[in-house]
């Protein structure tokens, strides 16, 4: 019997010729990654165990993004034990002041999360490295801990799901439309504890940044992780920003997986999420008169130089409707630089968007642009949960940055193509 790609990084981190679904491991892990929500807990077991070191102190990344800048004294404390413990241990790699940044789009930038790679983070959307071909899955923070101090983790692995993709994707038909068509296909719990394997024609052309997003929203199905296998697009991505070797792992021929899901994409167009649940899709040609307050395009999922782009080209030359709020949010400070240099910063605030630094802010209700009662907003983030963005009655939709883009020119849900 073969292997899967996610039974084979496991298995090598495991020290182990092969592993099989169900079996528990203990694996080596490539890096530990915390931010200022989780960070500060994991910190604490940290020092309650009686450890001096870290295992490895370039393996273990600390990204305050969350709450950044800072919007209160709580969460000034928070980015501190981050600030000190970095300090204290003299960590190659914490992300501070004018390096801050989205940690799941500042790690693959900066080539410290690499193909072959075993990654965990105490955030459930570390599952996003799967994009460039890594194992990477969301932990508690007394499991950060302990990865910290020992450089390891227990896993339990997964069955894996097979999504096969193929076909041409129609128009303004992204990424984020991919995973949110299939989100609405299986349901949040579709792929639970699973590893979902996407593949097909219409993933292998896809760039970086289109699988990174899918591989992202993994979690929203309920996956233990998201994966897609290497090809030239990933060696491309990675060849110039890695710090460190990685390795290409590919499904066997003869692997097993619990199902195979197959989709055509030709029939799939622009996707959006109602509330309260990504699961809630429906197409953009579906949506009539929902008339929205606020739009966000950033976040871990669609924050990057591509989403931008996709944002500007329908924004140009137009402006936002009156009295909606569009908050521009790049990931990084490269995304923010070269949005700048490409001119798309000028799209935006000629178009009357607010652009922010880089920051989760909204996506968690953090701040940056919370929702009052009964108001609505576009997003490109990943859940819409109750609450999600601000007030309990609130309603956040899910969306490509290009959907987004649209929407908040006419006020209204709509896709490009009513505004282009």
């Amino acid at each position: 019997m073969g292997m899967t790609i996610t039974e084979k990084i496991l298995a090598a981190h495991a020290g182990k010729d092969k592993v099989k679904p169900g079996e528990i491991i203990y694996a080596k892990v490539d890096v530990a990654l915390g931010n200022d929500i989780t960070a500060p807990i994991a910190i604490e077991e940290f020092y309650k165990s009686g450890a001096k070191k870290v295992f490895d102190k370039d393996r273990v990344i600390l990204v305050p993004d969350h709450f950044v800048p800072n919007k209160d004294i709580k969460s000034a404390m928070q980015a501190k034990v981050l600030r000190d413990f970095a300090k204290e241990q003299n960590l190659t790699y914490f992300f501070d002041a004018g390096e801050m940044g989205v940690e799941h789009a500042i790690l693959p930038e900066k080539g410290l999360v690499l193909p072959g790679d075993l990654v965990i983070g105490a955030d459930s959307h570390t599952c996003t490295y799967g994009g460039i071909s890594a194992f990477a899955t969301g932990v508690g923070s007394t499991d950060l801990a302990a990865a910290m101090i020992t450089g390891e983790i227990w896993l339990k692995v997964p069955e894996t799901i097979k999504f096969i993709y193929n076909g041409k994707l129609n128009p303004w038909v992204e990424g984020k439309d991919l995973i949110l068509y299939t989100i609405g296909d299986i349901g949040v719990d579709g792929a639970l504890y699973c590893s979902m394997e996407f593949c097909g024609t219409a993933i292998q052309n896809l760039n970086a940044a289109g699988r990174l997003t899918i591989a992202n929203m993994a979690i929203e199905a309920g996956a233990k992780n998201g994966i897609i296998a290497p090809d030239e697009i990933t060696k491309a991505y990675v060849e110039k920003r890695a710090v460190r070797p990685y390795t290409f792992y590919s499904s066997d021929s003869g692997a097993t997986y619990s199902k195979v899901i197959e989709y055509d994409v030709s029939n799939i167009e622009p996707q959006v999420s109602f509330p309260h649940s990504p699961e809630n899709t429906k197409g953009i040609s579906e949506i009539k008169d929902i008339f929205i307050d606020q739009v966000v395009i950033g976040s871990c999922t669609n924050g990057r130089i591509e989403d931008m782009r996709s944002a500007a080209s329908v924004i140009k030359g137009k402006k936002a409707a009156k009295n909606l709020r569009l908050i521009i949010i790049p990931a990084t400070p490269f995304v923010y630089k070269t949005a700048l240099e490409e001119g798309l910063i000028k799209i935006f605030l000629d178009a009357g968007g607010i652009i922010s630094p880089p920051t989760c802010g909204p996506c968690l209700g953090g701040h940056m642009g919370i929702l009052a009662k009964g108001e609505r907003a576009v997003a490109t983030t990943n859940r819409n949960f109750v609450g999600r963005m601000g007030h309990v009655e609130s309603e956040v939709y899910l969306a490509n940055p290009a959907v987004a883009a649209a929407s908040a020119i006419l006020g209204k849900i709509g896709g490009p193509a009513e505004v282009m």
